[in-house]
């Protein structure tokens, strides 16, 4: 009866970690990979950026309004996206890359920033006003907070390990200044690429296999595709977001 208990015992927990295993990336020599290349395009009318009034703090944060270009288009191409393999078990080394935010003059530096899933993500108070940073994980056209904290001294940083398990990416935001905005992609494999200003993008070093492959925009959404890479090939997709 114990062997029997014992037994179950030991596979019901195989099974409860079986997935975090699953879900882990490993790295194996690409000596074959092929190459996925395209562009990301956009259809309709450019939306205007949108326009905040700056209310407070205007001797750091300026006077007037501040327009966020959140739909940002040139000549056709769609910018301030990523293009990634979804859900990649193994392949090329992945070097992990911390996430850098800075709070300069009321403003969110860089706009768009990439960083690594499970690393550190600092965030600075450049400046001599209080900000609140609050990062949302982008889950569908749902929000779930992942970091909330007061910076009210300048030179302040805050260090949070940023861990997404079903989102793409995080919206930054300021509660203490609505018109302060960004975004973060966060990758969990290495084969992700930030569009270039014309749209294009190159994904290297893939190796042979079907794959998902998804557009990312921080206000549009992911656009989903599949690909699928041969020894030493090229494979091109093309991803065209419209608006209204």
């Amino acid at each position: 009866m114990r062997k029997t208990l014992l037994t179950s015992a030991l596979l019901s927990a195989a099974l409860l970690t079986a997935p975090a295993f699953a879900a882990s990336y490993k790295v194996i020599d690409v000596n074959n990979g092929g190459t996925i290349s395209g562009k990301v395009s956009f259809k309709g009318k450019d939306p205007a950026p949108t326009v905040y009034p700056i209310t407070k703090d205007n001797n750091v944060c300026g006077k007037g309004n501040r327009e966020i270009d959140y739909v940002k288009v040139k000549n056709g191409a769609l910018n301030d996206t990523v293009v990634y393999l979804d859900k990649v078990r193994q392949g090329k080394k992945f070097d992990p890359i911390e996430g850098k935010i800075n709070q300069d003059k009321c403003t969110f530096e860089p706009f768009l920033s990439v960083m690594t899933n499970k690393q550190n993500m600092a965030a600075k108070n450049s400046d001599p006003v209080l900000h609140n940073i609050h990062t949302y994980e982008i889950i569908g056209r749902s929000k779930k907070t992942i970091l909330n904290v007061s910076q009210p001294k300048q030179g302040a940083v805050t260090n949070k390990k940023i861990k997404l398990k079903r989102g793409a990416a995080m919206k930054l935001e300021c509660d203490a200044h609505d018109f302060m905005h960004g975004f973060i992609f966060v990758a969990k494999n290495p084969y992700y690429a930030v569009v270039a200003e014309d749209g294009s993008f190159t994904i290297k070093d893939v190796p042979p296999g079907k794959y998902k492959i998804n557009a990312w925009h921080g206000t549009l959404g992911i656009q989903k595709g599949k690909v699928e890479v041969a020894a030493n090939g090229k494979a091109t997709v093309n991803f065209e977001y419209k608006g209204k």
